[in-house]
């Protein structure tokens, strides 16, 4: 394809989840139940835990950003998704498809450090709780959340840009429901090889080296855990862990199936089960984890219902209803 042609690639055609038109509808409808749910749990999260006075702690500080970071992502792939069910051809321009799909990889890249920095605090939580203060201060956190964020950016515009400067052959059919890395690779015919190598380099580091952190506090933590010999101990250190070890898990092995395998052996169909498991349905998962098994969030709830069912009346009394 010579370079010319190139101009002519102005938009993309998203295939979406499925073509059969009886499962429209009813997937519309579930897909925007997940999304919503999973937008108003994820800006509940980012209010509660900026407003609530009790929830400034560390802890709280990287669940905000976790959130932030499901929310980003989710909305990121979320709305364009729900397109695809109710338009005939679903089609998304050249450069806004660069834009989502470098957005998608910016959260998804920050989410995994986050992850990361929240088993660090866990560990210190436990395993140094009379220094927990002083390490986990206010700067380290702010640090821990900056470098995320500026490394998923800079792993987002390179992948970015190596894909979208490179030469499409003139196909623009994307066998996906968004812009995503791995099925843009089969519509590309110069670099192919050397944009799949910088994807599978980055994603392995990315991977191993988030991952490693969140072995090593964890193993940490379990060899503290092993050394308590209170009861109550161990329960308050597995209460502690227990939500965010569970989105680790769940996280982490859906990527580790996406990502780390040559382009070569991946089954799109399977893709797109994996792809809205992380990008929908478990956004919708995590604030519902921390949420239902953690007290302070709970308490925090039942504070600010109990407010607004306190403010609500008065509001009433002196706005509403007209004074004699």
């Amino acid at each position: 394809m010579e370079k010319h042609n190139l101009t002519v690639l102005n938009e993309f055609i998203l295939m979406g989840i499925t073509h059969r038109p009886e499962l429209q509808a009813p997937l519309f409808g579930l897909f925007l139940i997940i999304y919503l749910i999973s937008v108003v749990g994820n800006l509940g999260m980012i209010i509660l835990t900026k407003v609530d006075p009790r929830l400034q702690t560390p802890m709280y500080f990287f669940l905000r950003h976790l959130a932030f970071s499901d929310l980003g992502y989710s909305t990121t792939v979320g709305p364009k998704m729900l397109v695809s069910f109710i338009v005939e051809e679903n089609t998304i321009s050249y450069y806004l498809c660069a834009t989502q799909g470098a957005f998608y990889i910016m959260f998804i890249v920050s989410e995994l450090f986050i992850l990361s920095a929240m088993s660090y605090d866990r560990y210190v939580a436990i395993c140094n709780p009379l220094l927990y203060p002083v390490i986990m201060s206010q700067r380290v956190c702010h640090v821990l959340v900056a470098i995320p964020y500026l490394y998923s950016t800079f792993v987002s515009l390179t992948v970015t840009v190596r894909i979208f400067n490179s030469l499409f052959c003139g196909f623009n059919i994307v066998n996906h429901f968004y812009c995503d890395c791995v099925p843009l690779l089969s519509l590309l015919c110069s670099n192919a090889h050397e944009v799949e190598l910088t994807i599978l380099i980055f994603s392995v580091l990315n991977l191993i080296s988030s991952l490693l952190i969140v072995l090593v506090s964890y193993l940490l933590i379990l060899v503290a855990i092993i050394r308590m010999n209170s009861a109550e101990g161990l329960h308050k250190a597995f209460s502690t862990c227990g939500s965010h070890l569970t989105v680790v898990t769940v996280f982490y092995g859906t990527l580790i199936f996406m990502y780390v395998q040559p382009e070569s052996s991946h089954s799109f169909d399977t893709d797109k089960v994996a792809s809205v498991f992380y990008t929908l349905v478990i956004p919708m998962l995590n604030p519902l984890i921390y949420s239902l098994r953690n007290k302070d969030v709970k308490s925090a709830l039942h504070r600010i219902r109990k407010k607004l069912c306190n403010t609500f009346p008065n509001f009433i009394v002196h706005y509403v209803v007209p004074k004699k």
